[in-house]
């Protein structure tokens, strides 16, 4: 009797009044979903920074990049705002960007990128982890 590992998968036996995969139906990824897509793949890219965020003067947290995206059929257009680590060679961390997004968008939601539009809203050094003020 072969490892439980190495068996083959159990055929599922659909009922007959099933109807074929291509006759199912559709998947339809929210607009939302996919700029969350977009803002995780330019995360991952080595050079793009988080830009804190003030009301009134008083540091509020940080933000990330921010996209906005709009689908169709199975192409994407999206507008990109990000921050880029100084100094950092910018066309290089936009090209990274561009590159990852792609990929990811494809990888994870089966969307093409028709155009991406990127912003560079602004550089700076990248910050290092607080210091704890007790030792």
């Amino acid at each position: 009797m072969p490892a439980p590992a190495s068996r083959p998968p159990a055929a599922v036996a659909l009922p007959g009044w099933a109807p074929d995969a291509d006759e199912r139906g559709n998947l339809d990824i929210a607009p939302a979903v996919l700029r969350k897509i977009v803002e995780h793949a330019t995360d991952l890219v080595p050079g793009t920074l988080h830009r804190e965020r003030r009301v009134a003067g008083v540091e509020v947290g940080d933000a990330g990049p921010r996209a906005r995206v709009s689908a169709t059929g199975d192409a994407v257009d999206v507008r990109l705002e990000l921050a880029c680590a100084y100094p950092a060679p910018v066309r290089e961390t936009v090209a990274a960007v561009r590159d990852m997004v792609a990929t990811e968008l494809e990888r994870i939601s089966g969307y093409r990128v028709r155009s991406l539009a990127v912003t560079v809203s602004g550089l700076r050094e990248p910050t290092r982890p607080a210091q704890p003020r007790i030792r």
